[in-house]
């Protein structure tokens, strides 16, 4: 009987040491579920529109780089077009991502269209300033992959006091807010800026 009892003690001591290793174990925490992206990769047909897209925009900015209203406005009408015919409904991307993108677009093609009623090169120049925000955010909300897009500030844009920004297709500076004809300046002004930031979904 003796036995019997310092048997069910020792179980009872062992199943107690048992009991405090397990309950002194760190809890483990439970790895949170990824959430599937809003946005894949976009289709050709997509890519293809929005580099056309950025192409009418960056002759836009060489004109404005030249002083050249006239192929500003050419380049304007057209990025415009480019902008209304942007098949977002292509885009593998849930539905409030392609209502953004096209408020967007609808937002870059109407400041396309007020620029070539501006008078003035400055307030073509300020038109292209809201265009280049417009576009940027677009870029970024349709995660644009198809090249690396480059966001540049010029510190003295607008009366030499306000800055302005430009998208561009490469690193080097060319400022299309003082361009090459300045009246002061001419076109020692033209490497002013900064690069801000790059889009680039293709990685």
């Amino acid at each position: 009987m003796k036995k019997f009892i310092l048997l069910i003690l020792a179980f009872i001591i062992v199943g107690f040491f048992a009991y405090k290793l397990l309950s002194d174990k760190p809890v483990q925490p439970i790895e949170p579920k990824e959430h599937p992206l809003t946005i894949g990769k976009n289709s050709t047909q997509f890519d293809t529109a929005f580099a056309g897209l950025l192409t009418q925009y960056y002759s836009l900015k060489d004109a404005l780089v030249d002083w050249d209203t006239v192929k500003a406005d050419q380049a304007a009408y057209a990025l415009g077009a480019k902008a209304d015919s942007l098949p977002v409904k292509t885009m593998k991307a849930d539905s409030s991502i392609v209502q953004t993108a096209q408020s967007l677009m609808a937002s870059v093609s109407s400041e396309a269209k007020a620029f070539t009623g501006e008078s003035g090169i400055e307030a073509r120049r300020r038109s292209f300033n809201m265009m280049t925000d417009y576009l940027y955010t677009l870029a970024n909300a349709v995660r644009y992959d198809g090249q690396i897009i480059y966001h540049i500030k010029c510190p003295m844009a607008f009366k030499e006091t306000e800055e302005g920004y430009w998208l561009s297709s490469t690193r080097q500076i060319v400022n299309p807010y003082l361009g090459n004809k300045h009246p002061v300046y001419k076109s020692k002004m033209l490497g002013c800026g900064e690069v801000t930031d790059s889009i680039d979904f293709a990685h």
